[in-house]
């Protein structure tokens, strides 16, 4: 076997661990999403892609290996011909294992394609398991017989639990605690290049024009009944299909002089392919193989600039048939009614509805988010495994530290990342809660929806010096926060502007006009000591009842009246159309959310983080030096003069 680098370096880390998936897909069949996936993965850790098995003419199995990058190798189990079910299953497990001892894979995670390798890694240790559903197998023709019993198998040995669509989603949701939706993605730069003029594929050259394309496996998902139809309705439209033949004998496939089967192509020359197509088709059968299925090549014709027509495949109708990116339709008649349309509408604004749809649907940011999930498992399981450890092993020596912070939010992460990093001090953190991030944490929903969970916190600093200390454990994603208030049965841009005031009554004021407007309903009051002072003073009693009223008794739990007149002033009005709540030079969110920032913060040797325990019952049980107290600060002094307000600033 070939030697694969090992970049893990000496100082291992719960998150430092190799991958090894199991896949029932060739690694050079079609580029979807296990190729996606693992080659982004392949860019931080080592990668091993093990494919089905084949039968070989050798009477002595082996494992055929290359290595396709420096991180990332796919292995082939070869099997001798007439071995039983069970004789595949032992020679495969012992081969997987010659695998590992090989590359000294020691410390690694199991994600499994398919439930049919359940059986040769039962006895395999990794630090967890990672179920990538990407089809409902059991709906394909020749299924086994034993595919749905390996899957209720291997849903009770997971760890975690991808999905490829909405539709699966909704199906798997509630065999597994920890389900997330991640439907198909695109690299749009790659499909992008259809866009612009480049060379014609020498086998589609040939062919007339208008050219209507399908790009990918033709199997028992593909309606060939209706490809003959429309091939038979519009004999002028050339019918182009690019990809392999699999499972349906190539005979059965229909034949006109305006069908074209161009075979399977590279992932990097499909664009060259679609630059000339004048529409893309996704004609699948409505049977149980497509029940499920979130077809890849939907953003991709998307990506390419290409409309797009489709039978109502479930994960096509929605989100793409009702945002109106893809033409639907069921049957022959239909689909050229349909396709008529699609070739009319290639315009300026449609790409830019596409582009709009599609910037956040990229396999960068889908793997980013799978891999922190993933990570997270890993971490709570090795949490998991040390506590049971320290609760069966000897008392072992106390470890002491030179501070003890107590609260894993800002303040406190930020304080112990600088004290480790910046002075060399050992630092423990302690938190109460089962997590890090205070009010600021925010988790995936089992729809893989980035969830803030004690309310939204919108990142904004004036301050480059604070916004480069972040960016150091976070990437940005470019966000200005903007608030539409309910007013009147109006929505309404908040903080009051321009456009607020001509909205609410009827005006159609300039800029110059709105300072006279503001100045004539405005209230004289001296001196302005309370909130209420402030913004009546500056907007008048009616838009201080409109807006700033019930919305300072949200906030504050008290009625501007007892609030301090600083605390309107974070909330003025804006003699302008800025509709942006914040003004700050800096405005964005973390790329991967909070508590991937707060991860990364105190990832660092001298810091230890503590969850779920009260600094109080560790004051006494551990040495430290000094204390940083971040949490309530009445209750700290055991809230010997009472409760402190809901929230107070330093006026």
């Amino acid at each position: 076997m070939q030697e694969c680098p090992d970049d893990r370096g000496d100082g291992q880390r719960a998150t430092d661990f190799d991958l090894v998936c199991l896949s029932h897909l060739r690694w050079d069949f079609v580029w979807q999403r296990p190729q996606q996936l693992l080659t982004r993965c392949a860019r931080e850790r080592r990668v091993f892609f093990v494919e089905e098995h084949v039968f070989a003419e050798e009477s002595a199995p082996r494992l055929r290996v290359r290595r396709v990058s420096d991180r990332l190798v796919v292995a082939v189990p070869e099997l001798p011909i007439g071995c039983t079910t069970a004789e595949a299953d032992d020679i495969q497990e012992r081969l997987l294992r010659e695998l590992l001892l090989h590359f000294r894979v020691e410390t690694f995670v199991l994600w499994l394609y398919t439930p049919m390798a359940v059986p040769f890694t039962r006895e395999l240790a990794p630090i967890a398991v990672v179920y990538d559903c990407m089809d409902e197998l059991s709906a394909f023709a020749h299924a086994p017989t034993r595919l749905s019993p390996l899957e209720d198998e291997l849903f009770r040995r997971a760890d975690l639990v991808l999905t490829g669509g909405q539709s699966l989603f909704e199906v798997k949701r509630d065999r597994h605690p920890n389900v997330h939706l991640f439907p198909s993605s695109v690299d749009t730069a790659h499909f992008a290049d259809a866009r612009f003029p480049g060379p014609e594929p020498h086998d589609q050259a040939q062919i007339d024009r208008p050219r209507l394309g399908y790009a990918g496996v033709i199997d028992e998902r593909v309606d060939l009944e209706l490809v003959a139809a429309v091939a038979d309705l519009r004999p002028s439209w050339q019918l182009v299909f690019v990809g392999p033949v699999a499972k349906i004998d190539p005979a059965g496939l229909p034949r006109r002089p305006n069908l074209h089967y161009l075979g399977p192509k590279d992932y990097a020359d499909l664009p060259a392919y679609l630059r000339t197509w004048d529409a893309a088709l996704l004609p699948f059968a409505l049977n149980e193989a497509t029940r499920f299925i979130s077809p890849t090549k939907t953003p991709e014709y998307l990506a390419a600039g290409l409309p797009v027509v489709s039978t109502p495949i479930a994960d096509v109708v929605r989100p793409y048939g009702e945002e109106g990116l893809v033409h639907i339709a069921e049957d022959a008649g239909g689909f050229v009614k349909a396709a008529e349309r699609a070739m009319q509408e290639r315009s300026v604004e449609r790409l830019r509805q596409v582009d709009a749809f599609l910037t956040e649907n990229s396999w960068d940011f889908t793997w980013a988010d799978i891999n922190e999930l993933i990570e997270n498992t890993v971490r709570r399981k090795a949490a998991s495994r040390l506590e049971a450890e320290r609760q069966t092993r000897a008392p072992a020596r106390i470890e002491s530290f030179d501070f003890l912070v107590v609260g894993a939010g800002f303040a406190g992460s930020v304080l112990a990342e600088r004290m480790a990093s910046e002075l060399g001090l050992r630092v423990l953190v302690v938190e109460r809660r089962s997590h890090i991030g205070g009010n600021a944490y925010d988790h995936f929903d089992e729809a893989g929806i980035l969830v803030h969970r004690y309310g939204p916190h919108i990142f904004h600093t004036n301050s480059r010096e604070v916004f480069d200390y972040l960016s150091r454990f976070t990437s940005w994603r470019p966000y200005e926060h903007r608030v539409l208030a309910s007013v009147d049965g109006l929505l309404v841009p908040f903080p009051i502007n321009l456009d607020t005031v001509n909205e609410i009554y009827g005006l159609d004021l300039s800029v110059e006009d709105l300072e006279q407007f503001l100045d004539s309903v405005a209230e004289h009051r001296s001196p302005l000591r309370t909130s209420e002072d402030l913004v009546v003073s500056k907007v008048g009693r009616d838009l201080y009842l409109k807006f700033f009223r019930n919305y300072t008794r949200k906030m504050w739990d008290l009625d501007p009246s007892e609030l301090d007149a600083s605390v309107a002033a974070r909330v003025p009005a804006r003699l302008s159309r800025d509709d942006r709540y914040f003004t700050d030079a800096y405005q964005a969110m973390p790329l991967h959310g909070y508590t991937r920032m707060f991860e990364r913060m105190l990832d660092h040797p001298k810091i230890k983080v503590v969850l779920n325990t009260d600094f109080q019952e560790i004051v006494d049980l551990v040495p430290y030096g000094r204390t940083i107290y971040t949490g309530p600060i009445d209750e700290f002094f055991g809230f010997r003069f009472g409760k402190l307000p809901y929230r107070s600033l330093d006026f």
